[in-house]
């Protein structure tokens, strides 16, 4: 519930503003309902609900009016007019936002800071909360990472990553990176700087199928290398696994471990699952089905710094201890993506804030790769984007409160001459933060992803 401080001097903003109505002037100040649920409990046709904000919602569909919780109400807050339903407390915040003064707050607040001293008051083995140092607020994980202004994309380290943990895209297929696989891997020792010495060179055609990128190519009974134009450059994505564990709990039958942080397999008890979750499940789409051992998986990086070793010119792989505090940028639009997809419900959107729980997150980045505006800081190269999607507000539940056009970044809702929120489908990006700051649960809404790097 929300209540009025001594600032108060009933000018009656938050009672103007109220979408249900739950707000009046009790001997000049602002009371209102006090969300105890008993018009819940007592409604007969369970057309009150409770809502993710504390808060509850009528849902006109079910109601018929029939005044139970009028009766109920015990601070006499709930009314019925023209066969509605008023007077009911959603918390949806606009009072304390619409307040001159200041003078409304969230007693929640107080209410679990109350308890908190009771609890310390009573001097008895009760667990106290940990007050986190700004050290022990940030989420840590060490893997080996990608130096994306040092790396050129040359495919080395894929080539050489024994678990296929890396993949790299490059846009320019058929030209040579200069990644030197060919002159490790030649038997006549015939390459040097990425040039093929024709005496030498025995016509093995070793070179020809290990190119990483298929640059190199037999013409007139000479292999050749295919080199980039002085106009061209290497451009693309390097994805690698990020040591998550995901997976590792994904697997049912138990053939993934982690292993004082490293991820180990073992081939005897991977089966070719029909569901795959371990693979459905990877933040970075690396995990994919083997058979070198029978059925299996590749794609999980085992720690073993093959790929540090093998990018010997520019060192742009590297073990690092990657951190995150749990900030996100200016740029973020409260759609709650993030909070929706994270896979260990570490992320909170309370009211447009983003509280991440350190002890539950585990840096999977899932939330930083489907960030429709890169809010959320992340050392992968992989990102989604919403494809398609669509918004409906259910007319039946709206309460009017305007917090959904308020929210949406894309200025996307807007009431109509009858007052009903209409949804502009032709500036609607499914983003979802109209249906994450919606009290009443009015907003039907659905999205599809897709893989944009």
């Amino acid at each position: 519930m929300f209540l009025s401080t001594k600032k108060c001097e009933g000018s009656g903003e938050c009672i103007k503003e109220c979408p249900t109505q739950a707000i009046r002037l009790v001997e000049g100040k602002a009371f209102s309902c006090i969300t105890c649920g008993a018009c819940a409990e007592a409604c007969p046709n369970r057309a009150i609900f409770k809502n993710k904000y504390g808060g509850y919602v009528v849902d006109r569909a079910k109601c018929n009016a029939c005044g139970v919780c009028e009766f109920t109400c015990p601070v006499n807050s709930i009314n019925i007019e023209d066969g509605l339903v008023k007077g009911i407390c959603a918390r949806c915040g606009i009072c304390t936002e619409v307040c001159p003064l200041d003078a409304r707050i969230d007693a929640f607040d107080i209410i679990e800071d109350r308890k908190l001293k009771f609890l310390e008051s009573l001097n008895i083995a009760i667990p106290s909360t940990p007050k986190l140092s700004p050290e022990s607020k940030q989420v840590e994980r060490v893997n080996v990472v990608t130096d994306l202004d040092k790396c050129t994309l040359c495919r080395r380290c894929e080539y050489y990553c024994p678990t296929e943990a890396i993949m790299v895209n490059v846009d320019q297929k058929g030209v040579c990176t200069e990644c030197r696989v060919c002159e490790d891997i030649c038997p006549a020792d015939a390459i040097k700087d990425t040039t093929i010495d024709p005496e030498k060179c025995t016509l093995c055609l070793k070179c020809v199928k290990e190119c990483p990128n298929n640059a190199i190519y037999v013409d007139d009974f000479q292999v050749k290398i295919k080199h980039l134009t002085d106009e061209e450059s290497l451009s693309g994505t390097i994805i690698s696994c990020l040591n998550c564990g995901l997976c590792v709990e994904a697997c049912q039958k138990g053939a993934l471990k982690l292993v004082d942080g490293k991820i180990r397999c073992d081939p005897n008890i991977c089966e070719d699952c029909e569901t795959m979750e371990c693979q459905e499940i990877c933040p970075v789409g690396t995990l994919k089905s083997s058979f070198e051992f029978g059925p299996g998986i590749k794609g999980y990086c085992v720690s073993c710094g093959r790929c540090v070793k093998a990018c010997d010119i520019n060192e742009a792989r590297s073990f690092k201890k990657v951190t995150w505090d749990g900030s996100v940028s200016s740029d973020c639009i409260s759609c709650g993506i993030c909070a929706e997809l994270c896979p260990k419900d570490a992320i909170t959107l309370k009211r447009g804030t983003i509280e991440v729980n350190p002890d539950r997150c585990i840096l999977c980045e899932k939330c930083g790769i489907h960030c429709p505006v890169d809010a959320i800081p992340r050392t992968t190269m992989r990102k989604k984007s919403i494809k398609d999607g669509f918004t409906l507000i259910d007319d039946k539940l709206c309460m009017k409160c305007n917090l959904c056009a308020k929210i949406c970044p894309e200025e996307a809702i807007s009431p109509d001459a009858d007052g009903r929120m209409i949804v502009d489908e032709s500036k609607c990006i499914y983003c979802g933060a109209c249906s994450n700051a919606c009290p009443a649960r009015a907003v039907i809404f659905d999205r599809e992803f897709e893989l944009s790097s």
